[in-house]
């Protein structure tokens, strides 16, 4: 049976991802991203989920300083909306909980909760692992927020569900796998490609890679600058753009993107998740 691996606990969010983008696979938890990387490079694992940026947070800085050297290719995303859940052991209450723990990132993102109810937080490493340790305790006064699935696979209930602050709060994920792999047919369907492009230290140097794509109508759906090495200056740009590689407008754009800029590296060209139509 195939293998998908994820970073996190049982239950985690990147787990319940796994399970809607590549259903009927075994899931492999990994205590890192560079440990989920390694799983796929080693055999471990067909592919891996890498999440790559929350609609509440911004980018994950992590996984685009470990893929370009990872020797794998994106072959897909998955956007997945991240509901959380007050979990509880069996026959709590409510009016029983006291304290409630999760990670921080979802600690941050349930203060109404905590304050309509004056609870107190107390964050922990890991959601689906806050779920295990309120599970373990057995106390009425513990709660976790974590997903359903956590709870499930944990033996606890959901006491309120979709208690987060912001409806919107989803989390993009890349699915990864060997360059050699086979993955999902392609033909005919909307593509994407993610790449990192390198500029030169020059006035104008963004704006003649941009002018790159403009000039064959490839059209760009995020850029963002990050730091390499330690530097201060925003010399690399993350880049996602409509269509594959081979298609003969991204090609051109590409061939000309190589006069101005100092290189580009391509991360993966792979399947427009149809969630972007919904946005």
């Amino acid at each position: 049976m195939p293998v998908i691996a994820f970073q996190g606990r049982p239950g985690a969010y990147s787990d319940l991802a796994c399970r809607a983008t590549r259903p009927g696979w075994v899931t492999l938890p990994c205590r890192s991203f560079a440990e989920t990387i390694e799983a796929v490079r080693d055999g471990q694992a067909d592919e891996g989920l890498l999440p790559c940026e929350n609609s509440l947070a911004g980018r994950v800085a992590e996984i685009h300083a470990l893929l370009p050297e990872a020797g794998l290719k994106i072959v897909g995303e998955h956007f997945q909306r991240v509901e959380h859940c007050l979990l509880a052991v069996p026959g709590a209450r409510l009016e029983d909980i006291k304290r409630v723990h999760t990670h921080p990132v979802a600690m941050a993102q349930v203060r109404g909760l905590l304050a309509h109810y004056a609870l107190e937080p107390v964050t922990e490493f890991d959601t689906a692992g806050a779920a295990e340790l309120v599970a373990g305790w057995g106390r009425k006064e513990d709660a976790a927020i974590a997903s359903s699935l956590a709870g499930e696979l944990n033996g606890l209930n959901i006491l309120q569900r979709n208690v987060e602050d912001a409806a919107h709060n989803t989390t993009r994920f890349y699915r990864v796998a060997l360059p050699d792999s086979v993955t999902d047919a392609m033909a005919g369907q909307p593509m994407m490609t993610t790449l990192l492009v390198h500029i030169r230290h020059v006035p104008g140097a963004l704006c003649d890679v941009l002018e790159c794509f403009a000039r064959y109508g490839v059209n760009m759906t995020r850029i963002e600058s990050y730091m390499l090495g330690g530097s201060f200056e925003a010399s690399r740009f993350l880049m996602d753009i409509e269509g594959a590689v081979e298609e003969p407008k991204v090609h051109h754009a590409l061939t000309a993107l190589v006069k101005v800029s100092e290189g580009h590296h391509i991360l993966g060209s792979y399947p427009r998740s149809p969630f972007r139509d919904e946005m």
